[in-house]
This record gives structure tokens, C-alpha cells and sequence, in this order.
């Protein structure tokens, strides 16, 4: 019988396919091998089942976007979580993950959380500042239940995948907007036979006609592209670069630019302009260590 589904875990060259009939615990044709692919975590795929137990994947359709670390495929969008305090927000490394993700073709959706330890004026201004950027922002509280509605609403029928640094409540969220899903949720971890001793591997959790990647998020922050085209990933300036006297203006040391009125005028932040140079002078740093 062929049967179309997702990868939702891979391990020891076991891949759990979540199908129409459930889960079917498949390996790779050797094909595959040949053509060295390698399935992932999140891949469509068709597979060959006689038993609706076990089988073989035969096709991995093409993917939309793909991850190296950690490796999955197909996600639509990236909740970018961190507290506003405790641990403290870190503009630097928000900035650093907006454009990680963009550069992976997926949506950023920046989620604030655990605004109730905080007045709305502390978090109010960073909320409206990438709010007027265009991005998706969403303010949490798993202890006042706030934005929880919102943020499940944005998940339903999309991949998603919780990023960000340890302790910014990444995992109560997640069991937050689990909800009556535990069942399911705890159900589908006993049939991928994961326990105290298993190790963690990447997993997609089925939700409301969507998934939520279950992985510690970015094991690697680095940016994989030149410091020249950065500037492209800074909203910001978009606005302001065609005041520059040079087409081809950096925005770091250049006469008549722009962007840096801009920002001696209050129009841009000076934060982000701030971890524009930082990220610049970084990619730079980690060319010449290249070369």
C-alpha cells in the first residue's frame, strides 16, 4: 500500500512517518543512500507499507526550506521567544535570530514573554517598535494566560518552530498551547518510545492540522552570508537608504548617508543601528578569519 505522510522523528535510520492510519515506523530505500539524501524531520514523504506498522519511504518530495541545525525541513515559522526579564532580553541576539530565520525562508513571529513580572511601560516600547517594522509580535504570560489564545490561534494549520535562549519559558508555552492536546501529545511520545533514557532527538508534535518542532531550537548562531548584504535584513533603513549619496552605501562610514541621519535623527533606533554595526563588524571579523 502507498501512502503519503510527514517525517516527524528520525533515529538510528528509523523514521516515524505520521500518516492518514498513524504513525508507520519506515526506513530509506537505498536509493536514497546513492543519491546521498538523507531524509529529515519534517519531510513529505511517500511510503510502501504492507501492515500499516512498518515500510519503506520511496519519495521525499521537494522541500520549501530546510535547517542544518537543527535539521529539519518545511517550516513556515519561527516563534523567536524571550523574556523581557529574567533572563534579561538581549536586543543583540533577537536581531541576530530575526535574520538567521529570514535567511532560511521562514516567517519570524517575535513572541515577549513573561511580561507579568513587568509594567506595560517596559515592554510596551520594544512590543511597538518591531510592531511598526512589520513584523508579527505577540506579548506572554503563562501565569495571566496572556497572549496564550493569541499565540495558539497563529500556530493552528502552520509548522512551527519555538526558538531562543534557555529559560525564556519556551517550554510552558509549548505545554500551554498543547491544552486537551496532552492526550495526543503524550500518546504519540510513548508510540516514538521516548522515555528518561531516550536520547532527545528533533521531533514534530501534530497540532490542529499543523506541527510544533519539540528541539532545543539553534545550535548555531552563525550568519552565513557577507557582511555587504546585511543591510538587506534591517527593515529600517529601507525608508531611508535612498537618501544616501552612494548607491552602494554600507551605512558604516560613508558621506551624505542616509540611514545614519536617520538615526542621529530618532527616526531609526539607535539600538538596532547599534547591533547593525556589531553584526557587520562580526561577519567581517569571521571572513578574514576565513581567508
Amino acid at each position: 500500500m502507498r501512502l503519503s505522510g510527514r517525517i516527524i522523528r528520525g533515529i538510528g535510520g528509523f523514521y516515524y512517518v505520521y500518516t492518514e492510519h498513524g504513525i508507520i515506523e519506515c526506513r530509506a530505500r537505498g536509493k536514497f543512500r546513492i543519491s546521498n539524501i538523507v531524509p529529515i524531520v519534517g519531510d513529505n514523504v511517500d511510503i510502501d507499507t504492507e501492515n500499516l506498522k512498518d515500510g519503506f519511504i520511496i519519495n521525499i518530495h521537494n522541500r520549501k526550506n530546510e535547517l542544518v541545525r537543527p535539521p529539519v525541513s518545511n517550516v513556515d515559522q519561527a516563534i523567536i521567544t524571550f523574556s523581557i526579564v529574567n533572563p534579561a532580553l538581549n536586543r543583540l541576539q533577537l536581531d541576530k535570530m530575526i535574520i538567521l530565520v529570514e535567511l532560511n525562508g521562514i516567517h519570524p513571529v517575535i513572541c515577549i514573554n513573561k511580561i507579568d513580572l513587568v509594567t506595560e511601560d517596559v515592554f510596551a516600547p520594544l512590543y511597538n517598535l518591531y510592531k511598526n517594522l512589520g513584523y508579527d509580535v505577540i506579548a506572554t504570560s503563562k501565569f495571566d494566560n496572556i497572549g496564550i489564545d493569541k499565540l495558539k490561534a497563529m500556530i493552528i494549520g502552520k509548522t512551527s518552530f519555538f526558538t531562543g535562549p534557555s529559560g525564556v519559558g519556551k517550554s510552558s508555552l509549548i505545554n500551554c498551547i498543547q491544552g486537551t492536546n496532552k492526550q495526543e501529545i503524550g500518546d504519540l511520545s510513548e508510540k516514538l518510545l521516548r522515555g528518561k533514557h531516550t536520547t532527545r532527538n528533533v521531533e514534530l508534535i501534530p497540532f490542529e492540522n499543523g506541527y510544533v518542532l519539540d528541539t532545543p531550537g539553534f545550535t548555531s548562531l552563525n550568519l552565513d552570508i557577507d557582511e555587504t548584504e546585511l543591510k538587506y535584513y534591517f527593515r529600517d533603513f529601507r525608508n531611508y537608504e535612498l537618501d544616501c549619496r552612494f548607491k552602494s552605501c554600507l551605512h558604516i562610514n560613508e558621506p551624505d548617508c542616509g540611514v545614519k541621519i536617520a538615526v542621529s535623527n530618532g527616526l531609526i533606533d539607535k539600538i538596532r543601528y547599534s547591533n547593525y554595526l556589531n553584526l557587520y563588524n562580526e561577519l567581517k571579523s569571521n571572513k578574514r578569519r576565513r581567508y
